[in-house]
C-alpha cells in the first residue's frame, strides 16, 4: 500500500454508513490527489483508489439525492 502513497491515510467513518451492525464504509480525505475508501470491516484488504476529482463529484451527486425512505 505505500506504492499507493496511502502510508498516512487518516481514515474517517462515512456519515452515511450504518451503525455498529456492518455497514461501516471509511474513506481518507487527508491526501492531496486520491481518495482511498475502504469496508472498516475488513481493513486488510486493499482499499478501493479513486481521484479526487472523481470522489467529489460521486459525493455531491449523494447528497443532492433524496432520502431514502
Amino acid at each position: 500500500m505505500n506504492a499507493l502513497g496511502i502510508s498516512t491515510a487518516e481514515w474517517v467513518k462515512s456519515s452515511y454508513s450504518g451503525g455498529n451492525e456492518g455497514e461501516c464504509v471509511e474513506f481518507a480525505a487527508n491526501l492531496t490527489s486520491i481518495v482511498p475508501v475502504r469496508d472498516s470491516k475488513d481493513t486488510n484488504r486493499p482499499p478501493l483508489i479513486f481521484q479526487a476529482p472523481a470522489w467529489s463529484a460521486f459525493v455531491t451527486s449523494v447528497k443532492r439525492a433524496a432520502p431514502l425512505a
